[in-house]
């Protein structure tokens, strides 16, 4: 039998995790604060809660996929939160990006309500989590992964067990942090062409077929040269997580000298844009500084 699921947070990525395990046959129970965002999955069969208590009355399991560790820790612990509503026995998974230690805290609370625990953070962009081929650490007791496998692979494509609780906000944060130092390269990269003369088309697909390629320059270099910056990711997310690797930094005795230089500059970049601007619109700090209408505009692939 199908394990019952609430589902805590369905935006730009949560929407598509939920929908997912709809379709894949899961009774899913949803909530959010903006109730337009829950009413969206009740056309492929969602049920809205009004709070995170009612979505884990009748769960089996429930999941957070929120944008910060405050965010995660209220919906756990407030009066109309989870552990107020899931019965013992009943699973808790954060896909949330979170702090190792927050992760930690709050599974513990959940076990003194005999709640297990696992956290299964995702990765590899919005884009692949609508074509429910993102991928998926997970990290917690193996019996429990063991558990919940079905469910991770509705939601994903590659599924990977990073180990105990814990060990998969680590990787997390890593492989954000190399995102965002890839996004930066990219957009110094791409003004580098544009200022030397070069269809900027072409020189995507030179950097794309070379030594000096990445996943972000395949996905995210496309949105910076059509303009539309639109990633699903912001900057106050990427502020977040880029705080998070420098704090492992400085915990674990690691200079991360890159780390620390991308986020001063995604930190000028929110001052610049806001918080809601999308992610990628850091390469826009060059353009700007470089007096650029932008990196390419309607029918103009090469430098003015």
């Amino acid at each position: 039998m199908k394990k019952k699921f609430g589902f805590i947070g369905v935006g730009n990525l949560g929407v598509h995790l939920a929908t997912n395990l709809l379709r894949a046959g899961f009774a899913v129970v949803v909530h959010d604060l903006d109730q337009d965002a829950a009413k969206r999955l009740i056309e492929p069969g969602g049920v809205c809660a009004s709070s995170p208590k009612q979505a884990a009355e009748s769960a089996d399991t429930v999941i957070t996929c929120l944008p910060s560790p405050a965010a995660v820790a209220a919906v756990m612990t407030g009066e109309n939160g989870i552990l107020a509503g899931l019965k013992g026995g009943g699973t808790w998974i954060d896909m949330s990006t979170n702090d190792l230690h927050e992760v930690k805290r709050l599974a513990a609370l959940a076990a003194d309500n005999g709640i297990a625990c696992l956290e299964a953070p995702v990765t590899g962009g919005v884009h692949r989590a609508a074509e429910g081929d993102i991928t998926v650490l997970v990290g917690g007791d193996k019996p429990v992964y063991d558990e919940h496998l079905q469910a991770f692979q509705a939601m994903g494509g590659t599924i990977i067990y990073m180990g105990p609780l814990g060990s998969a906000s680590v990787i997390k944060v890593i492989t954000n942090m190399l995102a965002f130092i890839h996004l930066v390269a990219v957009g110094e990269a791409l003004m580098l062409a544009k200022r030397g003369g070069l269809d900027l088309t072409t020189a995507f697909e030179a950097i794309k077929a070379s030594s000096g390629n990445s996943f972000v320059h395949e996905t995210e270099s496309q949105v910076i040269l059509n303009g539309s910056y639109n990633i699903g990711f912001t900057m106050d997310l990427a502020c977040k997580d880029l705080l998070l690797a420098n704090q492992l930094g400085r915990e674990f005795d690691v200079p991360l000298e890159l780390g620390a230089l991308v986020e001063q500059v995604f930190i000028r970049a929110r001052a610049q844009y806001g918080g809601n601007a999308w992610s990628s619109m850091v390469v826009k700090l060059l353009e700007d500084a470089l007096d650029s209408a932008g990196i390419i505009k309607p029918g103009d692939t090469t430098a003015p």
